[in-house]
C-alpha cells in the first residue's frame, strides 16, 4: 500500500493532517480502525490526513474522543480552533475553549457591547468597520461574526453558567450603525437581563475615581472553583491560570459591581436611551 508523503510545513491544515496520522500510527491503528472508532470512513480519514479535506468541528471532537484527548491542552479541537480563527488575537482561541466550560463568567467591557451580548447586526456592523479600515478581510469579518454566534451558545448550555456583566456607560451610548441596529441591540440587553442566570449592570460615567477597573477584563470560575482571567492588548490576549494572581482582579470586579448601578437602574437607563431620553 502506497503511503502519501506529508508536508506539514506547507500550511496549518497539512500540519493538522500530519499530526492526526502520527497520533493514529503511535497507537498502531489503521485508517479503518480510527475511522471505525470515530464514525468515519477510512477514505475520509485519509483525506484529512493528506490535507485534501478540511476537518470539521464534529470530526475533531470525534478524533479527541477516540484518541483520549478530549478537553486537554493537546486536543485536536484546540488546534482546529487556532487554525480556523487564525485572524484572531494570539491567546483568544484558547480562552474561548475555557469560556465554553466555565461555571461562572464575569465580564467588564468598555466602548463596545461584549461579544456574548451582541446581536448579529451589531457584530456585523462592528466587523465591517474593520474591513473598511483595511484591518481585516471580508472573510475574516465573517469568521469573527460566526465565532460570536457560536460563543453565545454558552448562555443556554446545561447546566446554565452564571453570567455577570458590567458595561461601561460608553458601551450603550456609542452608536453602532443605523439607529434601528442600536435600538435592537439595547432591546437585546434588556432581554439578556431577564434571563434567570444573568446579571447586567452599567458602570456610569459619574463613578469617576471610584471605578476600580479601567480596562476590559474577564474572570472565569471553572467547575472545580479554579479561577482564570483574560485581558487583551493591541497585539495579543493573555490568559492567566494562576488563581492567586486572579484573586485581586476578582476583588476589583466585586468592588466594581458594588459601585455600578443596580440591574433595575441599569435597565431603566437603557430604556431611557431607547426612548431618546438623554
Amino acid at each position: 500500500m502506497n503511503v502519501k508523503e506529508l508536508h506539514p510545513d506547507s500550511g496549518p491544515q497539512a500540519a493538522f493532517g500530519a499530526r492526526l496520522r502520527s497520533s493514529r500510527e503511535k497507537r498502531g491503528w489503521t485508517q479503518d480502525e480510527l475511522g471505525g472508532r470515530m464514525g468515519y470512513s477510512s477514505v475520509h480519514i485519509s483525506a484529512v490526513e493528506t490535507g485534501r479535506k478540511p476537518p470539521t468541528l464534529r470530526f475533531v471532537r470525534s478524533a479527541d474522543r477516540a484518541l483520549g484527548l478530549e478537553g486537554t491542552a493537546d486536543s485536536f479541537e484546540r488546534e482546529w480552533r487556532e487554525i480556523r480563527h487564525g485572524s484572531l488575537l494570539e491567546g483568544f482561541p484558547e480562552y474561548v475553549g475555557h469560556e465554553a466550560r466555565a461555571a461562572e463568567i464575569r465580564l467588564y467591557e468598555v466602548g463596545v457591547i461584549h461579544g456574548l451580548l451582541q446581536t448579529v447586526e451589531y457584530a456585523t456592523t462592528l466587523e465591517e468597520s474593520g474591513v473598511k479600515r483595511g484591518a481585516i478581510t471580508p472573510d475574516q469579518a465573517s469568521e469573527r461574526v460566526t465565532l460570536i454566534l457560536e460563543r453565545q451558545t454558552v448562555l443556554a448550555r446545561q447546566p446554565l453558567p452564571l453570567v455577570f456583566v458590567v458595561l461601561d456607560e460608553s458601551c450603550i451610548r456609542r452608536p453602532m450603525g443605523e439607529p434601528a441596529i442600536m435600538d435592537a441591540q439595547l432591546k437585546h440587553l434588556i432581554e439578556f437581563a431577564e434571563r434567570p442566570n444573568t446579571v447586567l449592570q452599567v458602570a456610569p460615567f459619574d463613578m469617576g475615581a471610584r471605578r476600580p477597573l479601567t480596562l476590559p477584563i474577564t474572570v472565569l470560575t471553572m467547575h472545580d472553583r479554579s479561577l482564570m482571567s483574560y485581558a487583551e492588548s493591541a497585539q495579543r490576549g493573555h490568559l492567566e491560570r494562576d488563581s492567586k494572581s486572579v484573586l485581586p482582579m476578582l476583588t476589583a470586579y466585586h468592588q466594581l459591581q458594588a459601585e455600578a448601578l443596580s440591574q433595575a437602574a441599569s435597565v431603566a437607563m437603557i430604556e431611557q436611551l431607547r426612548k431618546g431620553i438623554p
